[in-house]
């Protein structure tokens, strides 16, 4: 590996299905984002990880089963994913009252963020690029 290649970095979090796992998963980004060198990034990928992972926990997720939190760090940009087996597509919506926000953040916050298969279920993604 020449001195311009950068390793590619990876880790993943399994979270049950209860309200204490938001937090954790927080927790989890918090640290591989400040050990990966994204930390000008910080409460950008804080907020909307914050935001997956709820509505992962709040409509992806049935009973009985969790949600997994992917990151990866390829060079300059920063991959977040959240897999769940819930069904479903998520969209970008006009909010109602104080719900609906979350992906109209992640779409302003995050360089890009998509929605990908998975069986059963799905994987919101997003990226973020590293400044300076």
């Amino acid at each position: 590996m020449n001195e311009m290649t950068q390793p590619l970095l990876f880790r993943e979090r399994f979270c049950r299905r209860e309200r204490r796992s938001v937090p954790l998963v927080r927790e989890f980004v918090r640290e591989a984002v400040a050990e990966w060198g994204f930390g000008a990034r910080m409460d950008e990928v804080l907020l909307c990880v914050s935001e997956l992972a709820t509505n992962a926990l709040l409509h992806g997720v049935p009973p009985g089963r969790g949600y997994a939190v992917h990151l990866r760090g390829d060079g300059d940009v920063l991959s977040v994913q959240v897999h769940d087996s819930g069904d479903g597509v998520p969209a970008v919506r006009v909010p109602e009252g104080e719900h609906g926000r979350g992906l109209l953040l992640v779409e302003a916050l995050a360089d890009r963020w998509g929605v990908g298969e998975r069986s059963p279920g799905k994987i919101v993604w997003c990226e973020f690029t590293r400044m300076g």
